[in-house]
């Protein structure tokens, strides 16, 4: 997966990793089926793995896999995308978390929609790794968001220049980054007469580990949680987020 020191491959994967042994693999096998059908070439697309400082073999297995290994010690999501990106060499940005997989036409998609020069960024959707009653409500409600705004999860990408126009992901969001990211690039957009793509051919397969873990209906029970901490208390925001992602782990300093 390596790409010359020097050159500047046409895309950039980024991958955000925290204790991510387990999974990393399976999405990288995914990668290198999607850089061997690139029509450019596998080698004019570099990986880049962002390690969140973690305490298992991530940044090790990302290494032996060809991966660039970057670390970020401070424990917000936003901060390890943004990272991954400053030390990214190329032209176009993709993002993808590291428990999900890519479909094998990624990168051609993304190349396809760029090229037509009327599209500033997207993201591919998903389909979850396993359904029930529960994630198909959850999802259910997120459809009428995604369809009305275009703003949608999976891979998400855009130009670097585009990126670097708006700053990045906004470190100050310690949740749906995601979302702030691209509705700052949809805006964006706006003013360059260029709009979101949602390339629903190439969906990538959405990790379920979270239900697994908290149940099937705890989508639900998190946004009540999260409008509780926004409105009465952002320190208690803060632990519960912090938690929800990195278990009993502590935030790094700023």
């Amino acid at each position: 997966m390596k790409v010359p020191p020097n050159s500047s491959p046409r895309f950039s994967l980024i991958v955000p990793a925290y204790n991510e042994e387990a999974y990393l693999t399976v999405l990288l096998y995914s990668v290198a089926a999607a850089r061997a059908r690139y029509a450019g070439g596998p080698d004019d697309i570099e990986v880049v793995v962002a390690d969140n400082a973690s305490t298992d073999a991530t940044a090790e297995l990302a290494r032996s896999s060809g991966c660039r290994v970057i670390r970020e010690e401070r424990r917000i999501i936003a901060a390890v995308r943004n990272s991954g990106a400053r030390n990214a060499r190329g032209q176009v940005f993709v993002f993808v978390d590291a428990d999900n997989t890519m479909h094998p036409d990624t990168f051609n998609a993304i190349d396809k929609g760029l090229s037509t020069g009327k599209v500033i960024a997207g993201a591919t959707g998903v389909i979850m790794q396993r359904m029930s009653f529960g994630i198909a409500v959850t999802y259910a409600l997120m459809v009428p968001l995604v369809w009305l705004t275009r703003m949608d999860t999976g891979v998400v990408f855009c130009r670097r220049e585009d990126f670097e126009t708006i700053g990045g992901y906004n470190e100050e969001l310690l949740f749906a980054e995601d979302v702030q990211l691209l509705w700052d690039l949809m805006r964006l957009g706006r003013k360059k007469g260029q709009k979101l793509s949602r390339l629903r051919s190439v969906k990538a397969t959405f990790s379920t580990r979270k239900f697994d873990k908290h149940g099937d209906w705890h989508w639900l029970g998190l946004v009540f949680r999260f409008i509780f901490g926004l409105v009465f208390s952002k320190s208690s925001l803060d632990k519960f987020v912090h938690m929800y992602w990195y278990g009993n782990q502590r935030s790094k300093p700023h």
